[in-house]
């Protein structure tokens, strides 16, 4: 599987909404690694934006400055959020980047023309629209332009696109998500400005080939990032053998992943993405976190006061497969709690616990398997609350078996089947909770191994009474 990120802007630090989609792309790396599957999962930043030189002006820095330190930041989620990306791509800075988007430039040239155009600009989304306000929510007013553009043919790729969607070759998750592309196509799809003044774009970006007065759209250039990134024998692995390459990306960035994207790709005559998986916004009082809205949600803030497991356990527990997500650090922390440290931990810990106190720490062998964990299906449909609820049920069927069995009311024979059965389910918890929490998986797999095992010791601290909630 190639899997992928959006890239983006670095106009600012990264918020919780950029650790909820990296946090899911990890889930999905893991998961197809521990079944034995190859993996590439990729992000990165995209640096080309107007938003960055803007961003960059308003503090009184060089733009190169501020790109770097905020790319810097992204890239530096890896630690803290626990992440197994394979590849980081700066636009800026890689490579073979530019060289790549001006052989996709070349390649749609027979669908590339120059015409003036004028319309209503929006910055924060870095397009154009029929009217305002911005339909996504940035509340800086949208700018009149008026400029000469390089155009890309859209319009000529209607019926291909439509038919690539609804025969499933690119499947889009979930299906609302789906039939809204849908819609968007067949409504009738209009040539889509590809460039921009240089003027405009403060000679930040790629130049057009060939017309130095004009920079490359940053979405255009954003985009082949995904292509851009692979080099040499890379390309032909990855992207032209590789049987499943998905996309993951917030709803607000949809049209350019599933509409503009493969018609890219269909005019240069490459290889398309096989999936689209779309997550949609994580709010704070009911409003979308964004880098400008002053509620951002620091991520590495949050792992620093409560713990990398409680962060990614929120983000998988709670957020659904359609519709928004409100946080607060109280909710953070009260999941965290009820899950983690009352559910788990005090499972592993009384489970070990138990075969110290009657079986001296030796582990026998398993008297009976409990249930099976179903998160294979819930991750093929890109549902991970539903997948982090799938191990769930194992914890809570493990804690009703202790309740039912009662260990230390049964003989030594009885006592070892019931304890072999609950370490046994331990056992198959760190492995299953590997890919959602790899750091507290590591804790679990570790105080149930070997024939004899470790003395018992707390997994989770109780966030609430440790009086980090607030």
């Amino acid at each position: 599987m190639y899997l992928t990120t959006t890239i983006p802007y670095v106009n600012a630090r990264p918020h919780l909404g950029h650790a909820l989609e990296l946090v899911q792309a990890d889930v999905l790396a893991r998961h197809h690694r521990r079944r034995g599957e190859p993996v590439r999962f990729q992000t990165g930043t995209d640096d080309n934006s107007l938003k960055n030189v803007l961003a960059a002006e308003a503090a009184g820095v060089p733009v190169r400055e501020l790109v770097d330190r905020n790319a810097a930041a992204f890239e530096g989620l890896r630690g803290p959020l626990d992440l197994s990306f394979d590849s980081f791509i700066r636009t800026s800075t890689h490579p073979g980047h530019r060289a790549g988007v001006e052989r996709i430039w070349e390649a749609t040239r027979h669908d590339l023309y120059q015409r003036h155009y004028e319309g209503l600009y929006c910055v924060g989304c870095e397009q154009f629209y029929p009217e305002g306000p911005c339909p996504d929510g940035h509340e800086a007013p949208l700018q009149r332009v008026s400029e000469q553009n390089w155009f890309f043919r859209l319009s000529s790729y209607q019926d291909a696109l439509s038919e690539l969607i609804r025969s499933e070759r690119l499947r889009i998750e979930p299906v609302a998500r789906r039939n809204e592309v849908l819609a968007f196509i067949e409504a009738g799809l209009d040539d889509l400005s590809v460039s921009r003044s240089a003027a405009r774009a403060r000679g930040w970006g790629i130049p057009v080939p060939g017309d130095p007065d004009q920079v490359v759209y940053v979405w255009w250039d954003a985009l082949a990032n995904y292509v851009t990134a692979l080099e040499g024998d890379d390309y032909d692995r990855w992207w032209v053998s590789e049987r499943r390459k998905v996309h993951l990306m917030g709803k607000g960035v949809i049209r350019f992943h599933a509409v503009y994207w493969p018609a890219m790709l269909l005019s240069a005559g490459k290889p398309l993405p096989t999936g689209i998986f779309v997550h949609d916004y994580l709010t704070v009082g009911g409003r979308k976190i964004s880098k400008s809205s002053g509620d951002a949600a620091d991520p590495v803030a949050l792992v620093d006061a409560y713990g990398v497991d409680a962060v990614r356990w929120w983000l998988l527990r709670e957020v659904p497969r359609v519709g928004d997500a409100d946080f607060t650090e109280e909710r953070l922390v009260a999941r965290a709690d009820e899950d983690l440290a009352n559910g788990l931990g005090n499972l592993v810990n009384r489970v070990v616990t138990m075969v110290h106190r009657f079986l001296d720490g030796h582990v026998p062998a398993a008297g009976e398997e409990l249930a099976a964990v179903p998160v294979d299906e819930a991750l093929e449909a890109f549902d991970f609350r539903r997948a982090a609820a799938a191990v769930w049920t194992l914890v809570e069927e493990a804690n009703r078996y202790v309740e039912r069995t009662q260990p230390w009311r049964q003989s030594r024979a009885g006592q070892e089947a019931a304890l072999g059965t609950l370490v046994h389910a331990c056992r198959t918890l760190a492995v299953q909770l590997e890919p959602f929490l790899p750091t507290a998986a590591a804790r679990v797999a570790a105080a149930v191994a070997g024939e004899r095992l470790p003395r018992p010791e707390p997994l989770f601290r109780r966030l609430a009474t440790a009086g980090v909630a607030g």
